[in-house]
């Protein structure tokens, strides 16, 4: 079935039809029918099967063609989000797709000053994606009201609840009418998610989209054993081996993310990295640098790039190995994106052997291992262009940098 045949608003068609969008994913197929029907939806499917316009579509059509009832300028459909990045991208979708429609979207969320989303809230805004942070802060001040919200979505919610944003959800209830459709969509379901969904949606249709290979078929996906210490030397040689790819690095913490991104400045490779102590108006800056290849090498942590939709990724490299087995698919649903291949490279230590078996547990299969000969491996970090004693002396730096930081708060 084509998008052509879907019974949905010819504007819309329009949008699909210039960004090539020609058949839906598995996801969009089995949910969009439901959403227009008027039906509540607990969806659950893994990273990049296009969970996004699953209900971007049919919200868009919905609103476009309902009679407006109370306030003409009153929020429709509530969308949250979990992190600033993917409310941000799901505004985007939105407005793509909803070019050529009468349908106002706004997002907001912290980070940013107030004033300019408080007067265009005033404007009046259609569909609005919020993080919670910044969406109670309004509410508070009377400046949002959400007491017309036709359409609740709740998007990535294990990640609100990895966020702790749970709390946050079921107080948002209390200022959303009883009546309303709702939209749960998430990657993974668990027993709190599965609580949490029954407390929000009311006879929902149920939709899983659960492939043999959880990482996906499209993904060539590697493991190389390299110790902690040397993991930089192969970051490294893989980035100057392909220095025309995209490249998106995962670590386990902030620290980790600038102490690598030193490391490839020390041998002369420009990267940006992207987490929580980020200002937002930087995280912008370093999304728009990477998604246009202004910028080739990311580093980033999983709270700030679960979710986050950056087109042409060539390689993910896992240079921790996340520290629970489901971060592993949400990592490298970052490549192969719109059906196109990707390469997945994690580096695994001594120490991280029993990550690594819960990770293959966990998708219920051996992650090929590249093989390194002793000899290769010396070479590798001997024909490193880093300075040992530089290294070390960028070490205590950082070390230094952080004692100051703490000693601070």
């Amino acid at each position: 079935m084509k998008f052509d045949e879907f019974n949905i608003d010819e504007g819309i068609k329009k949008s699909l039809a210039k960004q090539g969008f020609i058949r839906p994913t598995d996801i969009q197929f089995k949910s969009i029918p439901a959403i227009l029907q008027g039906n509540d939806v607990l969806a659950i499917a893994q990273t990049g099967t296009g969970k996004t316009a699953a209900f971007v579509i049919p919200v868009l059509h919905i609103l476009q063609n309902r009679k407006q009832k109370g306030r003409g300028n009153a929020v429709k459909c509530l969308v949250m989000a979990p992190t600033h990045e993917l409310a941000k991208q799901t505004e985007l979708v939105f407005k793509k797709i909803g070019k050529h429609t009468r349908i106002n979207t706004f997002c907001i969320h912290g980070g940013t000053e107030q004033d300019t989303q408080i007067a265009k809230l005033r404007e009046g805004v259609d569909i609005l994606i919020a993080t919670p942070g910044r969406m109670f802060d309004l509410v508070s001040q009377q400046e949002l009201d959400l007491s017309e919200v036709q359409i609740l979505v709740v998007d990535e919610a294990d990640h609100m609840l990895d966020k702790g944003f749970i709390k946050d959800i079921r107080d948002m209830v209390r200022f959303i009418p009883r009546r309303r459709q709702t939209l749960f969509f998430s990657a993974t379901i668990t027993p709190e998610i599965k609580k949490l969904a029954y407390e929000l949606v009311n006879d929902a249709i149920h939709i899983r989209i659960s492939p043999k290979d959880p990482v996906g078929k499209n993904i060539d996906h590697s493991v190389a054993y390299v110790e902690m210490d040397d993991k930089r030397f192969f970051l490294e040689e893989l980035i100057k081996t392909n220095e025309e790819a995209k490249i998106l690095v995962f670590v386990r913490t902030k620290i980790r993310a600038e102490r690598v991104k030193s490391a490839m400045e020390r041998v002369g490779i420009a990267t940006e990295t992207i987490h929580s102590d980020k200002e937002q108006q930087d995280r912008n800056r370093t999304m728009h640098n990477f998604r246009t290849g202004a910028n080739r090498v990311l580093i980033a942590t999983d709270i700030s790039a679960r979710g986050i939709d950056i087109p042409n990724v060539e390689y993910v490299v896992n240079y921790d190995l996340p520290e629970v087995a489901e971060n592993y698919v949400h990592r490298f649903g970052r490549t192969c994106r719109a059906g196109k291949r990707g390469q997945a490279y994690s580096f695994c230590s001594t120490e991280e052997l029993p990550l690594l078996k819960a990770i293959e547990e966990y998708t219920g299969n051996k992650i090929k291992q590249l093989e390194i000969t002793k000899k290769d491996y010396k070479q590798v970090i001997q024909e490193s262009n880093e300075d040992e004693t530089d290294w070390q002396s960028l070490l205590n730096e950082e070390n230094a940098r952080q004692d100051k930081k703490r000693r601070k708060k």
